[in-house]
C-alpha cells in the first residue's frame, strides 16, 4: 500500500477486499493475530480496541440527550465552525447519501447530519448525536480513531471492529485548537464503499484545516492587557495576569482575589474576615493590612472598598470549570481543571469552594462512566488515591494495572487503625461583637 492511511489502492476490487477483511477480523477475534491484508494502522487499532475490552458484537451507548446534549454542544468550540462544515460538506453528504458527523475530543458525537434515509440506517447502530464513538467504546472507527491518533484516517467496511458497523465506510480528520494545538474533536464523512477513495480522506483533511483557520479568526489569542485572568487551580499561590503583566500572589492574597472574583458585587470587611480566617480572634486591622498590601501589589485601580470589590472583571479558572460543569459540559470542564483550588488554603470559604468543585467533577465522572476521563482523573496527582474513582474505572476498564492499583488502595483502607487518641477539646475563642451575627459568604 503506497499510502497506509488510504483504505484501498487504485484498482483494488472492493468486494474481494471486504471478504478478505472479514476473514482477517474473524481470525483476530478468535486467535488474537492479525493476518494480511489488514493495514498496520487498523491492526494497531484492533489491538487497542481489544485491550480496552470492546467486543465485536457491541454497540455505541448514548450518553447525552435533549437538554444535556444541547448545553454541551453550545459550550463546545466546534459549534462556532458548524456553519462552515455544513457549507463545505452538507451538499456532498446529501447528494451522495452520506452523513456529516462531528465529534468531540473523546469521540462523543455532537452533530450527525445528511441524507435522511442514511440517517435512519445509522440510527440503528446508535450513530447519533450524544453517542460515544471513541475507540475505547466501540473500537476502530474513523472519528474515534482520528481523535485517538490525532491525524486523518479512513476506515473501510470490515476494518471496523464492531460487526454491525462493517457495512459502512468513513473518513475523519481531527480539528485542533489553532492556538494550543489541542485536539478539539474530529469531522467525519460516513457512507458506503464509494468513500474508500483517497479523495474522501483529502476532503475531510482540507475541511478540518479550514475549520482551524476559521477558529483562529473567530477567537484570536486573548490580549492579556484587555482582561484580568486569575489562575488558582492546582497551585498554592495564584497568578494574576493584568495589563500584560504576570503577578505572583501570596497565599492570602490569592484567597482574597479568588473570593472577590467570585463576588463581583463585593464583600464587607466582616464577610471577608469570616470567609478568610478560621480563627475568630483575628481582628479587622489584620485584614485591612493585607488588603493594603494587595492594593500596592496590583495597583490602586483594581481594588475598591466599601464594600471590598474588584473594579474590573476577573476571569478565574475555577469559575470557568464551574460554568462548564453547570452546563453539563463535563469533558470541557475537566479539560480546564488543572488541580484543586488553592490546595494548601484553609480559608473556610475557599475550602468549601474547593470541595464543591472537586465533588462536582468526581460525581460527574463516576456517573458518566467514561473510561478515558476516569483514567485521566485517577492518574492525576489529585486522583491517584481516590478509591471511588478507581472503583468506577475498574468497572469500565478492568485491566490488570487498574485492578492492581484498586486492590492496593482497598488494602490500605482495610488496615487496622492505630491506638485511639483522646479527643482534644479546643477552647473556642471569644467572638468580637461585630462578628457574632455576620454570615460567612457562600462561595
Amino acid at each position: 500500500m503506497t499510502d497506509p492511511w488510504v483504505a484501498l489502492e487504485p484498482g483494488t476490487d472492493p468486494a474481494e477486499r471486504v471478504r478478505a477483511l472479514r476473514r482477517a477480523h474473524e481470525t483476530f477475534t478468535r486467535a488474537g493475530t492479525v493476518p494480511r491484508p489488514v493495514r498496520s494502522v487498523v491492526a494497531e487499532s484492533w489491538r487497542r480496541s481489544a485491550r480496552a475490552g470492546v467486543g465485536p458484537d457491541g454497540t455505541a451507548s448514548v450518553e447525552l440527550t435533549d437538554g444535556d446534549l444541547g448545553a454541551y454542544r453550545a459550550e463546545h468550540p466546534l459549534a462556532r465552525v458548524m456553519p462552515l462544515f455544513r457549507e463545505l460538506m452538507g451538499t456532498f453528504a446529501a447528494d451522495g447519501e452520506h452523513l456529516l458527523a462531528v465529534c468531540d475530543a473523546h469521540g462523543r458525537l455532537l452533530w450527525v447530519e445528511g441524507h435522511p434515509a442514511t440517517r435512519r440506517l445509522a440510527d440503528r447502530m446508535n450513530f447519533v448525536p450524544g453517542a460515544r464513538w471513541s475507540e475505547t467504546a466501540v473500537g476502530t472507527n474513523a472519528p474515534g480513531t482520528a481523535v485517538a491518533l490525532g491525524r486523518p484516517v479512513q476506515v473501510f467496511a470490515a476494518e471496523h471492529f464492531i460487526r454491525r458497523v462493517q457495512p459502512w465506510t468513513c473518513a475523519a480528520a481531527p480539528v485542533h485548537d489553532p492556538h494550543t494545538g489541542r485536539v478539539l474533536g474530529a469531522v467525519d464523512i460516513t457512507g458506503g464503499d464509494g468513500l474508500a477513495h483517497p479523495h474522501s480522506l483529502g476532503f475531510v483533511r482540507a475541511v478540518a484545516r479550514a475549520a482551524e483557520s476559521q477558529l483562529a479568526l473567530l477567537a484570536p489569542p486573548r490580549r492579556t492587557e484587555d482582561t484580568a485572568v486569575l489562575s488558582a487551580l492546582g497551585r498554592d499561590e495564584a497568578e494574576l495576569r493584568l495589563e500584560g503583566h504576570r503577578i505572583r500572589l501570596s497565599r492570602r492574597h490569592s484567597e482574597i482575589l479568588v473570593l472577590l472574583a467570585r463576588h463581583p458585587e463585593g464583600l464587607t470587611g466582616d464577610e471577608l474576615l469570616c470567609a478568610l480566617y478560621e480563627d475568630e480572634s483575628v481582628t479587622p486591622v489584620t485584614l485591612r493590612a493585607e488588603l493594603a498590601r494587595l492594593r500596592r501589589l496590583v495597583g490602586p485601580g483594581l481594588l475598591a472598598s466599601r464594600p471590598y470589590r474588584l473594579t474590573v472583571a476577573v476571569e478565574s479558572d475555577a469559575t470557568v470549570v464551574e460554568r462548564r460543569l453547570r452546563a453539563g459540559a463535563l469533558t470541557s470542564a475537566l479539560a480546564a481543571y488543572t488541580g484543586p483550588l488553592l490546595p494548601g488554603s484553609q480559608a473556610p470559604a475557599v475550602v468549601r469552594l474547593r470541595t464543591r468543585l472537586t465533588d462536582g467533577l468526581r460525581t460527574g465522572l463516576i456517573a458518566h462512566r467514561d473510561p478515558d476521563l476516569l483514567a485521566d482523573w485517577a492518574h492525576a496527582p489529585w486522583g491517584e488515591d481516590d478509591v471511588e474513582v478507581w472503583r468506577a474505572l475498574a468497572a469500565v476498564r478492568p485491566s490488570a494495572p487498574v485492578r492492581a492499583r484498586l486492590a492496593a488502595l482497598e488494602a490500605e483502607l482495610s488496615l487496622p487503625a492505630g491506638p485511639a487518641l483522646p479527643p482534644v477539646r479546643a477552647r473556642r475563642p471569644s467572638i468580637p461583637p461585630t462578628r457574632r451575627t455576620t454570615q460567612v459568604p457562600r462561595p
